[in-house]
């Protein structure tokens, strides 16, 4: 299944490794030489109202170092196989040292991005290589019997305000430049031969990375997706630029503003354990409201989606949160990774909320150790609306998206009933991936996270690229429902009965991603969302369809957040499962419709709207998991008393926005 029409891989990795001259500044960042895009055929199959297309752009493989601690050694050449139809090998390994867990995606994606780790990346090739020139230092020798990120000599450094190379591996630093472009190059080329230029347009590679800034305890992590071809000569680490908005002018510098045809976004992930610090609005360093609002715009030029969800867990939205106004969302408590955490405080109440005072970005926390309203999804697009109000400028106008956080390699890999862990060794056997201790890795908290879908034109690297720009793009937690959602002013109440639904909506009103003009005299917006349920496959059918809500987001006059969740189509059916076979019972609906108008537009207030799809109940992984062993076998995870046993699966649009005209 390779791609014949892809330039020498020789070529490529000599100019991604500078061949015959000196090695790549890692601080410099330059376009690799010679390396340009070349013209793609027309797709086959092009529609002008759009496709929907599903994938992941958040992999790992053993380049990246926590991956292979847990004895993960898929490349990212086979990993984009797996994701495009090909069975990979998992650990535990064979004598011959050859994985012995056969797997094999149940769907194959239409795109795909291996993200691996940026940070470590040349420590991780040179300290496994034998025949390197450091390969024998005690550096290395720590690394090669570490078992976990914690155990390694390089576990804490990207929590580090101020972190350093490890001397005896990389030297003056000229060991690991070179190691960097190695690796770099392999993960340039194995997206290059996967993704299909041909006319077919059957899957389209990103080459891509994870810049995983985790400062002080807080997860900050980013990925960094390339539209095409053309890219830096190395993937910027925490080891480098400690700051995010140092990521984000980096970025913009060597590749947007490079003349090369270089475009570059990334994609937060993980505010579910940011401690408040994914969406903050304190700006350090920047003063007075110009630099302020500059650093926003700058934010939002390189970061237009978030990832709701993935393996650890849910970002959407958590109940109980301080100063959140409006609807009890019981839904929001849906995968929360984040509880497993709070687990260590017993008996006791959760965790209070975050310090916001002054000097709060240089609090450090060990893991998610706080509550915060600025560490979920929903939130944060009601905050970017105070923001704006107050500097002009909206730093979350955010669409939304999901993936997996692999660390398997198993792009795409998120079928419930099948789900082999996502850490090797690590939460390979059942009771590991069943434990409810907070110390163990790959416990019961973990799952296999979600799938980003877009609506594009065509399954191309330019078309799902710029439908990700303009935040056409929408999260699910696995399954392949399709969502469209649209907002506008002349919307029909009848539409959801109209034979060319998509097509009056798409002429009178605007997508997913997009801004409501000003209000008409005395006009209140309308709403049109339909969802179609995800068929799934003979072996694992998918799940019937129950509600379909629009989320409504705002901020009143004296500064209170509002929040408000209407059914629109569906409703509570009363579906059910069986926990002794995981079969679900009850009514539900394969394609749902509604048109909404907000009853209590105000055209002076700012607002924002998204749309979440909402299946009957379901078996989570871990139930499906316990009931093949003996009930008296089975681990205290089978107790579900911190994760839930069955779930609601969903889909999330990206949101449609609202702001009054002039100031």
């Amino acid at each position: 299944m390779t791609n014949p029409r892809i330039p020498g891989v020789a070529i490529l990795l000599c100019a991604l490794a500078a061949c015959g001259g000196d090695p790549p500044d890692p601080a410099k960042f330059a376009v690799a030489a010679g390396v340009r895009d070349t013209p793609a055929e027309p797709c086959a199959r092009r529609e002008p109202l759009r496709i929907a297309l599903f994938g992941d752009l958040h992999v790992h493989t053993t380049l990246s170092s926590d991956a292979w601690n847990y004895d993960v050694e898929v490349r990212p050449r086979e990993s984009y196989g797996y994701a495009f139809g090909e069975s990979i090998l998992l650990p535990p390994k064979d004598e011959a040292g050859r994985g012995t867990r056969e797997v094999r995606i149940d769907r194959p994606l239409d795109f795909a991005a291996i993200t691996d780790h940026a940070e470590f990346l040349a420590e991780q090739l040179l300290c496994t290589d034998p025949d390197s020139e450091v390969y024998e230092t005690s550096v290395c020798q720590g690394i090669r019997a570490s078992t976990a990120p914690t155990d390694s000599p390089l576990g804490f450094k990207i929590m580090h305000p101020f972190p350093s190379r490890e001397e005896e591996v990389c030297g003056d630093g000229s060991i690991c430049d070179r190691a960097t472009a190695q690796g770099w190059a392999e993960i340039i080329a194995a997206a290059e031969e996967w993704n299909d230029t041909t006319a077919a347009c059957e899957r389209t590679a990103f080459i891509a990375y994870e810049y995983s800034s985790h400062r002080l305890g807080s997860n900050l992590h980013r990925n960094v997706i390339f539209r095409n071809r053309i890219v830096p000569k190395a993937p910027a680490s925490y080891m480098d630029l400690q700051r995010e908005w140092e990521l984000w002018e980096l970025l913009k510098q060597t590749c947007i503003d490079s003349g090369t045809g270089c475009d570059v976004l990334a994609i937060p992930h993980n505010s579910n354990i940011s401690n408040g610090r994914m969406f903050g609005v304190d700006y350090p360093g920047a003063s007075g409201l110009e630099e302020q609002a500059a650093r926003a715009r700058l934010r939002i030029a390189l970061e237009p989606v978030v990832e709701i969800m993935q393996h650890k867990g849910d970002s959407e939205c958590r109940r109980g949160l301080s100063d959140v106004l409006g609807t009890d969302d019981g839904l929001c408590d849906f995968e929360k990774f984040e509880n497993m955490a709070f687990a260590r405080f017993g008996d006791s109440e959760p965790p209070g909320d975050c310090y916001d005072g002054p000097l709060a970005d240089w609090v450090p926390h060990l893991g998610p150790s706080c509550l915060s309203r600025r560490s979920y999804v929903r939130t944060a697009l009601v905050e970017g609306l105070a923001e704006e109000a107050r500097i002009g400028v909206n730093p979350f106008k955010l669409g939304i998206m999901a993936s997996t956080d692999t660390h398997n390699a198993l792009a795409g890999g998120v079928e419930e009933r099948s789900w082999p862990g996502h850490l090797g060794i690590a939460d390979g056997p059942l009771e590991r991936r069943l434990a409810e201790e907070p110390g163990v890795m790959g416990n019961v908290a973990n799952g296999p996270g979600g799938l980003i879908g877009v609506w594009a034109e065509e399954n191309s690297r330019e078309a799902i690229f710029q439908a990700i720009r303009r935040k056409e793009v929408f999260g699910t937690s696995g399954p392949r429902i399709q969502p469209r959602f649209y907002g506008g002013y002349g919307l029909a109440a009848d539409l959801c009965e109209s034979p060319d639904l998509l097509a009056r909506a798409d002429a009178s009103g605007v997508p997913m991603g997009a801004d409501l003009p000003p209000s008409p005299e005395a006009g209140a917006p309308s709403f049109a969302v339909w969802a179609a349920r995800d068929p799934g496959t003979p072996a694992a059918p998918g799940g019937l369809l129950q509600r379909v809500q629009v989320i409504k987001g705002w901020v009143d006059d004296e500064g209170g957040m509002h929040q408000q969740v209407v059914d629109v189509a569906g409703g509570e059916n009363g579906a059910r499962v069986d926990p002794a076979t995981c079969r679900p019972e009850g009514p539900g609906e394969s394609f749902l419709c509604g048109v909404w108008q907000d009853p209590e537009f105000d055209a002076s207030k700012r607002a924002v709207y998204y749309a979440r799809v909402v299946e009957n109940p379901s078996c989570r992984y871990s139930a499906w998991n316990c009931l093949t062993l003996p009930e008296d076998e089975r681990p205290s995870g089978c107790e579900h008393g911190i994760m839930q046993q069955f779930q609601q699966e969903r889909a999330w649009t990206s949101p449609i926005w609202y702001s009054p005209a002039g100031p």
